[in-house]
C-alpha cells in the first residue's frame, strides 16, 4: 500500500463526521490520533488539508508516541507546519512529558537503586541528551528536592561536585543521590562516569553529606543486564 493512501482516505469523510463535530458530540476519546493532531494543527487551513498534514506527521513519526523526541525543527520539515505551529506542538509534547512525572503526597523513599531508577524514569524517558540530577534527601532518605544540575550534549553531561553539593547544602540535605541518563539506553558507565563518581565520593566526605548512590538510568531493552539502570553503590565504587 502506498503510504500516501492513508492521509487521502482520512479526508474522505462527511462534514458531519469532521473532528470538531465528533469532539463536541462524543469527546476526545472518540477521536483518532490523526484527528487529535488535526485539532491542534488547524489554523485557517481547511480541515481536509489539516488531516492530510496530521496523517503525514504520524507516518513520519511512526506513532503518536514517536513525536516525544521531536523538536520544533522536526515538525517544520512537514509542509503546512510553520514556526509558530511547530512551537505549539513542541510545547504540547513537553506538557505531556511533565504530566507523566510523578507527584507524591508523601516524599518518596530513595534508598535503593531500583526505587531511584523507577522514580527517575519519567524524567529521563525520551531524552536525546544527557542530564545530571541530584536528589537531596532528608535523614530518612526521603526526597526533599530534585535538582537538575547540568544539561549536556548528545554524548556527555558531567557534573562538578561543587554544583552537586551546593544544591544539597541549599536544601538542607543530609544525603544525596546523583542520577544521570544515557540516551543510548545502555546504562553501563563510561570512564568519565567512574571518574566523576569518585570525585563526588571524596567531596561528600569533605562536606559531611552522604553520597548514597550514583545511578545511571537507561532502558531495560538496551541494558545487557536487562535492568535498565546501573548503581555505583552496587558496584562498590560509592
Amino acid at each position: 500500500m502506498n503510504t500516501n493512501e492513508t492521509p487521502i482516505r482520512a479526508v474522505t469523510i462527511a462534514c458531519s463526521e469532521m473532528p470538531q463535530a465528533r469532539f463536541d458530540n462524543f469527546g476526545t476519546g472518540a477521536l483518532s490520533d490523526t484527528e487529535l493532531l488535526a485539532l491542534i494543527l488547524q489554523n485557517g487551513m481547511p480541515m481536509p488539508d489539516v488531516l492530510k498534514v496530521a496523517a503525514k506527521l504520524l507516518a513520519d513519526a511512526g506513532s503518536l508516541r514517536g513525536i516525544i523526541n521531536w523538536h520544533p525543527t522536526d515538525f517544520q520539515r512537514l509542509h503546512g507546519i510553520g514556526q509558530g505551529k511547530a512551537r505549539q506542538l513542541a510545547a504540547v509534547v513537553e506538557i505531556a512529558r511533565r504530566m507523566m512525572q510523578p507527584e507524591f503526597v508523601e516524599s518518596p523513599m530513595l534508598n535503593r537503586p531500583e526505587l531511584i531508577a523507577q522514580h527517575m524514569a519519567p524524567y529521563a524517558n525520551g531524552l536525546e541528551i544527557e542530564k545530571f540530577w541530584v536528589a537531596c534527601l532528608n535523614r530518612k532518605n526521603r526526597l526533599i528536592k530534585l535538582v537538575e544540575v547540568t544539561t549536556g550534549t548528545a554524548t556527555s553531561s558531567l557534573a562538578h561536585p561543587r554544583e552537586v553539593f551546593r544544591a544539597a547544602i541549599r536544601h538542607g540535605a543530609t544525603a544525596v543521590v546523583c542520577i544521570h541518563n544515557h540516551p543510548s539506553g545502555d546504562p553501563g558507565p563510561s570512564a568519565a562516569d567512574v571518574q566523576v563518581t569518585r570525585q563526588l565520593r571524596e567531596a561528600a566526605k569533605a562536606v559531611d553529606i552522604e553520597l548514597l548512590d550514583h545511578v545511571i538510568v537507561g532502558r531495560a531493552g538496551a541494558d545487557p543486564q536487562g535492568r535498565g539502570y546501573y548503581s555505583f553503590r552496587e558496584a562498590g565504587i560509592v
